[in-house]
């Protein structure tokens, strides 16, 4: 007998709330193991990958990919036991959903219909969904909601013969038709020339006498109205310039600043409105001008009947703006930056400080057989200094505890190294950093700059910091004014390093230039503690040797 179980989303990090589904490694009628990567999630500091806690058949993903679930959801059930997949739960088609597992809920007494029509979690019948044709003033009349009075009156005078003052003109000296007009603009017409049809002296006016206008009444809209009645409005075929085109004030905007002739539109929405898309196609070269009459409706003589009048798909218009869901990684840093930068005062120095002897000092240090198969940069020497700096002021590497109302203040360097990746910002950091060698601080900075860029990094390693750097010369930029970490003092950026002019002993030189940038909480360093350790770093990295003196 086997039991179908359901794997709830946890808790992978302090405080989840909730996780997106990035990817799936199973599909329903799959057979897992224990401890079986089953699925990627999100959350909001790092994909995780999740293990199966079950063997069995999977019947079925309850939460599809790019979907965000609360902790404690049920995301994927499993059949578990000896006759897994072959017994009274059999494993779900491939692609189900959680809609597919949960059965719809039993009818309620004296619901019309029962089960019929229902959808899970819905009692009763579903009311018909409403729509309604957009006009130009007003909510517009629900489609289906009114019903065409039958034209009695378009039957009768269809049927009527015509005048016999004028003999019909030939068939082949008929002038080409125009275009039928949109039903409302012919129905308007036609009830205002049957009402002046009903008139005596419409009665006894002659019928048109020249064959071109008896050839065009016997077709297009006025055909229904019998010979000499003409359409009150003009088919959308004959708007031109000069003619007043149907359309709602931010059409007519659109069209003025994208210098669109309404008048030459042929107008695909209600009633024969141009709509924004047409106004948006004709801007793009889609739609074509006005169509022109052919014929001989002017000259009386014969000619090929015209082509209909080209017919325009409802085109597209071109995205102007992204709306891109806030998740993840960049929901948490959102949240992050915002809490930091308005509750913690901040306060940037900057500082321009000569790297010549740093940069030497790095090049020198990749032949050191110790540092043979690590990447050596600059940024390894500028963290040194700020630990260093951190052990002559550690004041900067503390923190401020509001519900206890007191500073705490760390005698260790969680040292915090902040990466840009594909899935936003994030700030892993190197544990116990400050008791590290130099080979391995190369090591440890060398493998989170990885473990970041493949998108590895876990929650464990994103949590505990205690200051941070920021590489933004990587970037060609000079400096920046950081954001601090939420729960930390400072935050060191540090800008490109650059060839400038420079005082060096007394005489103008091309020195190796860069400028720092410490960013402070005001609340518990002071400006004179802050301007210390920048200073303090400028000088390590000015001349490393007082790194080892001040070890």
């Amino acid at each position: 007998m086997s039991e179908l179980r359901q794997f709830r989303l946890p808790d992978v990090g302090e405080g989840l709330t909730e996780a997106d589904i990035v990817k799936w490694h199973v599909q329903p009628g799959d057979k897992v193991t224990v401890n079986q990567i089953i699925v990627e999630i999100e959350t909001a500091k790092a994909v995780v990958e999740l293990p199966s806690p079950y063997e069995g058949v999977v019947a079925g993903l309850l939460v599809p990919e790019g979907t965000t679930a609360d902790v404690g959801t049920p995301i994927i059930s499993v059949e578990v036991g000896p006759d897994a997949g072959s017994g009274e739960h059999p494993p779900a088609p491939r692609g189900s959903t959680s809609a597919d597992l949960v059965p719809p809920p039993p009818p309620e007494a004296g619901a019309e219909g029962g089960a019929a029509g229902a959808e899970p979690g819905i009692h009763g019948t579903l009311a018909p969904k409403e729509e309604r044709q957009a006009v130009l003033v007003g909510y517009g009349v629900k489609l289906g909601s009114t019903t065409r009075r039958p034209r009695k009156a378009r039957a009768a005078a269809a049927s009527a013969p015509a005048p016999s003052a004028t003999p019909a003109a030939p068939a082949a000296a008929a002038p080409p038709a125009a275009p039928a007009a949109p039903a409302a603009s012919s129905a308007r017409a036609a009830s205002s020339a049957l009402a002046a049809s009903s008139s005596p002296a419409a009665a006894s006016a002659p019928a048109a006498s020249s064959p071109a206008a008896s050839g065009a009444a016997t077709s297009g809209p006025a055909a229904v109205l019998g010979s000499g009645h003409r359409s009150a409005r003009p088919a959308a075929a004959d708007v031109g310039p000069g003619t007043a085109a149907l359309a709602k004030p931010p059409v007519r905007k659109l069209a003025k600043d994208l210098g669109i002739d309404l008048s030459r539109l042929s107008g695909t929405g209600p009633g024969g409105s141009v709509t924004r898309d047409d106004v948006q196609a004709a801007a793009h070269g889609l739609h074509t001008a006005g169509t022109a009459e052919t014929g001989t409706a002017e000259t009386g003589t014969a000619g090929p009947a015209p082509a209909p009048p080209a017919q325009f798909a409802p085109v597209t218009a071109v995205a102007r703006e992204e709306r891109i869901p806030i998740r993840g990684v960049r929901k948490h840093t959102a949240a992050a930056v915002a809490s930091s930068a308005f509750t913690a005062p901040h306060v940037t120095e900057f500082l321009q400080i000569d790297m010549t002897e740093t940069m030497a000092a790095t090049a020198r240090l990749r032949t050191v057989p110790e540092f043979a198969d690590i990447r050596v940069s600059p940024l390894l020497l500028v963290a040194r200094a700020l630990m260093v700096a951190v052990a002559r002021h550690p004041m900067i590497n503390s923190s401020w505890d509001e519900d206890a109302q007191e500073i705490v203040v760390r005698h260790y360097v969680n040292l915090g190294i902040a990466a840009a990746t594909e899935r936003g910002l994030i700030v892993p950091n190197v544990r116990d950093a400050h008791a590290l060698s130099l080979p391995g601080l190369a090591r440890a900075l060398a493998e989170l700059a990885e473990t970041a860029r493949a998108g590895r990094a876990t929650p464990a390693d994103l949590r505990g910091g205690t200051i941070t750097i920021t590489n933004v010369g990587v970037f060609g930029v000079d400096t920046g004014t950081p954001i601090l970490t939420p729960g930390e003092a400072a935050i060191l950026a540090f800008g490109r390093v650059k060839d400038a002019p420079w005082v060096h002993e007394g005489q103008l030189a091309v020195r190796k230039v860069t400028t720092l940038a410490l960013s402070f909480d005001h609340r518990i360093v002071d400006g004179d503690l802050g301007s210390a350790v920048l200073r303090d770093i400028g000088a390590m990295l000015e001349d490393p040797l007082r790194m080892l003196a001040w070890s």
